[in-house]
């Protein structure tokens, strides 16, 4: 455990718990008064009062889909910025769309302690393969590692060869970036017969980590953990060494919640993530993820005190991550809008081998090579990620109101 963060990740957890509830509600009284849209979701709130979790579990839960929502009347933050934007160095379009301001600070994503606990170290060379462009995904870890002392290589997404390349010159030891693309890499350096044998850790988010796979990278010599963490939040739990489950970051409030509610569910009980952070740039409170977790019994075995989950397990709507990037049912209405050809459509996510792979069913009766060319143009324009397109007979998808159905296997 790294010295710099091992006090914090020992910390007696009823001690963790009374420190985070006793600022609790000045973060809120300042979330109020700062934000507009804050004053107006939590007008009912006494915020002296909100000093335990039973007390938390009293406010409205404020869920993606209504965050959009709210930006699109109230653009661009929907009133939830507190305050201006000076001072603040980056804004950033996530898929939806969603827009979100940068907090302020060396790390505004804490994202340092997940890279301590899988390994990184001051001085290392971290080639970053998460995306600079429009969302704030290669700059989560990329600050993180540069507050913890490490150089980065802010190679984004594509250009394998020149990233191959890069990685044969610098010699990185660490790789920050989703699951599969690790694997493209290592896979184009061997084809390639470029020496890429530096690469001795990862930190990998944006998607499931399957178990296969993490076996394959530890046989390559790659010993790869995962965090979780989210466009909005940031990093929100980790993997230590232990590699048993995922440890919540300091200042986070972690609850699990029943779908679509606003009540916690008993401990190991499969629900919606939603997780309160003490960002005075952009405060998120009781902020509905819309991915599913559990939280796991007991302290790690690696000696961090947090609270544990399981990491990501799915979504509780039809909000689906693939190869790391959202894909929205309302994306695929768009789509739909744009061939008035196609009937009743479903996109189903699935693995291709040890990678995620789209498949969109279109109920047609006018079927052509060029309506399929279109239809799968259209899929990639506005996902931003390649499928493919199949024509089944008319009638024959469920009529379930299910337009997205992610069929991956995550336990």
């Amino acid at each position: 455990m790294s010295d710099e963060f091992a006090a914090r990740e020992r910390q007696d957890p009823a001690e963790r718990e009374r420190d985070l509830f006793a600022k609790l509600p000045e973060f809120l009284h300042f979330a109020i008064a700062n934000a507009p849209g804050w004053a107006a979701h939590l007008k009912s709130c006494e915020p002296d009062g909100v000093t335990s979790r039973h007390a938390l579990a009293e406010l409205p839960v404020l869920r993606k889909s209504e965050l959009m929502e709210r930006q699109k009347d109230a653009p661009p933050f929907g009133g939830f910025l507190a305050g201006n934007l000076e001072g603040v160095e980056r804004v950033f379009m996530s898929p939806g769309p969603i827009w979100e301001p940068q907090a302020v600070g060396d790390d505004p994503w804490n994202g340092a302690r997940a890279l301590a606990a899988a390994g990184f170290q001051k001085g290392d060379i971290v080639i970053n393969a998460f995306s600079y462009h429009l969302t704030p995904g290669g700059f989560i870890l990329d600050s993180g590692a540069r507050a913890l002392g490490c150089a980065v290589f802010p190679a984004g997404v594509g250009n394998t060869d020149m990233q191959v390349e890069a990685v044969e010159v610098f010699k990185p030891t660490g790789f920050v970036g989703t699951p599969d693309y690790l694997k493209v890499l290592l896979d184009r350096g061997a084809e390639q017969g470029r020496n890429v044998s530096s690469i001795k850790r990862a930190l990998v988010s944006g998607g499931a980590l399957f178990p296969s796979l993490r076996q394959e990278y530890a046989d390559r010599g790659v010993d790869v953990a995962q965090c979780y963490a989210t466009a909005d939040l940031g990093v929100i739990a980790y993997e230590s060494s232990a590699r048993d489950g995922m440890i919540v970051n300091e200042d986070y409030i972690v609850e699990i919640v029943r779908p679509g509610t606003n009540d916690p569910v008993p401990d190991g009980e499969v629900g919606e993530l939603v997780v309160t952070c003490f960002n005075r740039t952009y405060p998120l409170i009781r902020f509905g993820t819309g991915d599913l977790s559990k939280v796991l019994d007991g302290p790690s075995p690696c000696g961090r005190t947090n609270m544990r989950i399981a990491g990501w397990m799915g979504r509780a709507d039809q909000r689906t991550k693939v190869k790391g990037m959202f894909v929205d049912p309302a994306q695929i209405a768009e789509l739909q809008k744009g061939h008035p050809e196609a009937g009743r459509v479903r996109l189903t996510v699935s693995r291709s081998g040890e990678s995620d792979a789209m498949t969109l069913s279109v109920e047609c009766d006018q079927q052509s090579d060029a309506l399929k060319e279109a239809i799968s143009q259209s899929l990639r324009d506005i996902t931003r990620l390649k499928g493919e397109v199949e024509f089944v007979p008319s009638g024959s998808l469920p009529n379930d109101g299910k337009v997205i159905s992610d069929e991956r296997e995550y336990e």
